[in-house]
């Protein structure tokens, strides 16, 4: 959606009427039951973003739709949408102003020009070492003292979840003071070597004399050497399992990202610095059970690169650790380790070589299914984002409706070629290469097994449920596929010493009283609610309304929240689809102390969020509302449990 067009629905929310007061009851009809298919039609657009680059890697401009030919497959496309965007055409693009709100409202609406390129830098804790993550933040400092006036930014942070350190700007103070006191170096406990610095770690299969590769030291007993085979399988299976959990919040940060940034128009340059990618799809043959260590998740990265093609996000990998040498060769390295197993150094320049030939090809993978670029094996990292961010600033737009229908979950490949005039100028085309042929809506709404991103299984419920937690935690980049405003006021001037009835205090944090009552009115546009046609003629759906009460250190204190379920005739559904939705929700919130709200709304068919987090401190000392003909106590009658 076009921001114009998203300013003009903020405006509408904020001046809605009350239509219906809700409190998650099912409007004319029952939920969708147990293995109900959805049948819902639609026209499939695809997206492709080619960034077209001459032999010396300078940008090509002025080329014609004529002179690109797409296929998918093996079957030409009719591209529908052409556009050309340019650096310096957006050099001089304001973004629209946000729309002043009344007190205690909020919304999730970021105000951001239709042709502005956005550029993510994500600094990655998780997978790098600290010495190489204290190097790529001078290196960003060095990058914003030369970047170009205009340049839109935004800075995450990865440790075991992704969080907001700077939203998009283009004001290079605020983003050297974000990168100054905001990018802290940390560490990560999931590393073998978290420090970088390259010093020993004897292992007990050091100590009984064998290697990588299973040999002992001569006249060895047998005992030893099976101690040893042990050994090193219970090592190496204790390394997968902190590889797993790499591997897990990494795909979901990725996750989130996309969603996040599927609300902003146009591209976004994601520089992804990193020292690893934990994504190993094939066994360790020089293992006892070669499989035990395998991770196998092939579907939650294809899924996680779908997610960030229909979000038009390019991935553009750096090696956090720049030119990077054996540890064997480390002089901090002293060596003795290999005075007991002397074969232990040919099995780790083994591992070395072959892990930097894994990570190589898994980042050239993901860039290459992006449309992005990696960078590695260079020092100059403060050069690789000026690339990342002038290849992506200039590119052409192509849309195409795919002739092939069918959302089987094939693997579709795309081919973009330069024809005519242009074709023998030895022109270098980056693009998406494919697509995941999967629709969601296609799925029954209970009974199917389905691969979460997190890479474990369960039903869409579970699906939801995992990026629920990710959207909802505090600090986390709000998503904005939902458009909605909040009004959030004191119930009252007074103090209670038990929370509100429904509510579900966090168990393991048991928050204190006394307690002050917030109100939280929310305010949705029918258009954002997916509701998918039945065999019938009904249309079905549902809409989660949550709100969760954090501390300051980001715990979960309290929440509460209700679904709304929709099973709607033709006649109501026309009607429901002219009037705004509102929803009324009341939770308490511990006097003593700092605490965050973080409210969000959820579409449940297609698994879209809007959130907003905001200090209670920012409304505490408003005036309570008021509610003409309706109790200021009125309490939703239907509440889940939070998620931790």
């Amino acid at each position: 959606m076009r921001p114009s067009i998203r300013l003009r629905l903020v405006t509408i929310l904020l001046g809605a009427t009350l239509v219906m007061q809700v409190s998650g009851q099912n409007l004319d009809g029952p939920s969708p039951g147990v293995g109900t298919t959805i049948l819902q039609a639609s026209t499939q657009l695809v997206i492709v973003d080619v960034v077209v680059q001459s032999r010396d890697g300078r940008p090509v401009h002025g080329l014609k739709q004529e002179m690109f030919h797409l296929i998918e497959g093996s079957v030409p496309q009719q591209i529908r949408h052409f556009e050309e965007h340019s650096a310096t055409q957006r050099a001089a693009t304001l973004n629209p102003e946000m729309p002043k709100l009344p007190a205690g409202t909020f919304t999730d609406y970021s105000p951001v020009a239709p042709d502005a390129t956005l550029n993510v830098l994500l600094l990655d804790s998780l997978n790098t070492p600290v010495t190489a993550q204290s190097y790529v933040r001078d290196q960003l400092q060095e990058y914003i003292k030369h970047a170009n006036p205009g340049t839109r930014v935004a800075i995450f942070g990865l440790a075991n979840q992704l969080v907001l350190l700077q939203g998009f700007t283009s004001d290079p103070d605020t983003l050297k003071e974000a990168i100054k006191h905001k990018l802290i170096p940390r560490y990560s406990s999931l590393l073998d070597d978290p420090g970088g610095n390259g010093v020993d770690h004897v292992s007990p299969s050091d100590i009984t004399g064998a290697g990588a590769d299973q040999t002992s030291p001569a006249g060895a007993a047998p005992l030893v050497v099976e101690a040893a085979a042990n050994f090193q399988q219970f090592e190496a299976e204790t390394t997968a399992i902190q590889t797993q959990m790499r591997l897990q919040y990494t795909l979901d940060a990725f996750n989130a990202l996309g969603h996040y940034l599927a609300a902003f128009p146009g591209r976004k340059n994601l520089i992804w610095f990193s020292g690893a990618f934990p994504l190993n799809v094939l066994p360790d043959a020089s293992l006892q059970n070669s499989f035990a260590v395998a991770n196998v998740n092939q579907d939650a990265f294809h899924e996680m690169t779908n997610l960030l093609a229909k979000a038009q996000v390019a991935v553009y990998p750096v090696d956090a650790r720049g030119l990077t040498a054996p540890p064997v060769y480390s002089a901090s390295s002293s060596g003795r380790r290999y005075g007991t197993n002397p074969q232990a150094i040919n099995s780790q320049l083994s591992q070395f070589n072959t892990s930097q030939a894994s990570e190589h090809t898994t980042m050239d993978t993901l860039a290459e299914n992006t449309g992005g670029r990696a960078f590695y094996n260079t020092n100059a990292l403060s050069d690789a984002v000026s690339k990342a961010v002038d290849a992506g600033a200039n590119y052409y737009t192509l849309t195409y409706s795919p002739t092939d229908h069918t959302q089987d979950g094939g693997y579709r490949k795309i081919t973009v070629e330069c024809t005519g005039g242009s074709a023998g100028a030895n022109l270098h085309l980056s693009y998406r290469h494919g697509y995941y042929a999967s629709d969601a809506a296609r799925k029954q709404v209970s009974g199917q097994s389905a691969v979460t991103l997190s890479g474990s299984t369960g039903g869409p419920a579970a699906i939801a449920l995992a990026y629920q937690r990710a959207a909802m935690s505090r600090g986390a980049p709000a998503p904005q596929e939902i458009l909605f405003t909040a009004r959030v006021l004191p119930a009252a001037n007074t103090t209670e010493a038990t929370p509100v009835q429904s509510n579900r205090l966090s168990a393991g944090v048991s928050p204190k009283g006394p307690f002050r009552r917030y109100d939280i009115d929310y305010v949705v546009l029918p258009k954002d609610a997916t509701l998918t046609l039945q065999p019938d003629g009904r249309r079905q759906g549902a809409i989660n309304f949550m709100v969760y009460v954090f501390d300051g250190a980001g715990e979960l204190l309290n929440a509460e929240s209700t679904s709304l379920s929709l099973n709607l005739n033709p006649k109501d559904y026309a009607t429901f689809l002219h009037n705004a939705l509102q929803m009324h929700l009341e939770v308490s919130v511990p006097v003593r102390g700092e605490s965050f709200l973080r409210i969000g709304v959820s579409d449940v068919p297609s698994n879209r969020f809007g959130v907003v987090e905001i200090p209670v401190a920012a409304v505490s000392n408003l005036a309570p509302p008021v509610y003409p003909g309706v109790p200021s106590t009125a309490e939703s009658s239907h509440s889940t449990s939070p998620q931790n």
